[in-house]
């Protein structure tokens, strides 16, 4: 017996339209992917031939012609961690105030306009900031402390927006039915808003990881040294960072092995990569443990 639901040339013509949509789509998604795996291949054939636990694990030597990167390594941890402990805190109190406290007037609209303009600033303007507040006003000096306070302030707007899409995306009705069980406002924040949204709140830091370990400009004025063969001892100190060794080494020493800028870039991508691993899995378990 034959099919009542016969496709008419409408229906037949809106199919096409949609296998061509997709189709379309699914292009421009292998369009975006294939340069990220070109550019990991290259890194990976061109680089890996250097990559060694001695390289990874000693310092640079004979003026960066030979030798490792840990202090550079190690430095760029610390630049990284140090902006996170400084901008998450911040950023997220200010995405609860704006989501859950401030109301619709012309200040939170001032706000919102100054991390959208905070987010559009180039980076070299964020390191010409760094200097005139951290490294002179402050009294920081070229230091850990003071580059991770200016990579703090370029990455602010990223926290920002991304806890408070996270806090509102969770449901209204958690909030009042905590209010009618007598809840106050910041009980209800602390105990049912941040825990279902704290997901959303990597995806934040995530991106920040991203930014921070590979930013050069606001670092180079800030913090990082040309060349400094051993550990930091404090957040006052100096230290090296990969982004600008790899830019030293690509540009600024002699005689470089032709591999060796490709290893450095290699292990900055590998290290980025480590971090976002490491989000990603602690925002996949809390995401698990939602409520809804």
């Amino acid at each position: 017996m034959s099919s009542p639901f016969v496709a008419t040339p409408r229906n037949i013509k809106n199919q096409r339209i949609e296998q061509a949509m997709k189709s379309l789509f699914g292009a421009m998604t292998v369009m975006l992917v294939i340069p990220v795996m070109l550019v990991l291949g290259v890194l990976i054939a061109r680089g890996l031939p250097v990559i060694s636990w001695e390289f990874l694990f000693s310092e640079p030597t004979n003026g960066m012609t030979a030798g490792g990167v840990l202090p550079a390594l190690i430095g760029t941890i610390c630049l990284v961690v140090v902006a996170l402990i400084a901008s998450v805190p911040v950023g997220v109190a200010a995405a609860i105030y704006l989501s859950e406290y401030a109301k619709e007037n012309w200040l939170t609209r001032l706000i919102n306009l100054a991390i959208i303009n905070l987010a559009g600033v180039p980076s070299i303007v964020h390191a010409l900031f760094g200097v005139g507040a951290f490294v002179l006003f402050f009294g920081f000096g070229t230091s850990i402390l003071a580059a991770s306070l200016t990579l703090a302030i370029m990455s602010l707007p990223v926290v920002i927006v991304a806890t408070r899409e996270s806090l509102q995306a969770v449901p209204w009705a958690y909030r009042e039915a905590c209010w009618s069980m007598g809840a106050t406002r910041w009980q209800t924040i602390r105990r049912v808003v941040l825990p279902n949204a704290v997901s959303g709140i990597l995806t934040g830091v995530i991106l920040e990881v991203s930014r921070t370990a590979g930013e050069t400009a606001p670092i180079m004025f800030t913090g990082a040294a040309f060349f400094l063969p051993f550990l930091p001892q404090s957040v006052y100190d100096q230290t090296m960072a990969m982004s600008l060794h790899l830019f030293v080494v690509s540009t600024q020493v002699p005689d470089v092995p032709d591999a060796l800028p490709y290893g450095v870039a290699l292990v900055l991508i590998m290290l980025v990569l480590v971090m976002n691993a490491a989000s990603l899995g602690l925002r996949v378990y809390l995401r698990g443990r939602k409520r809804w």
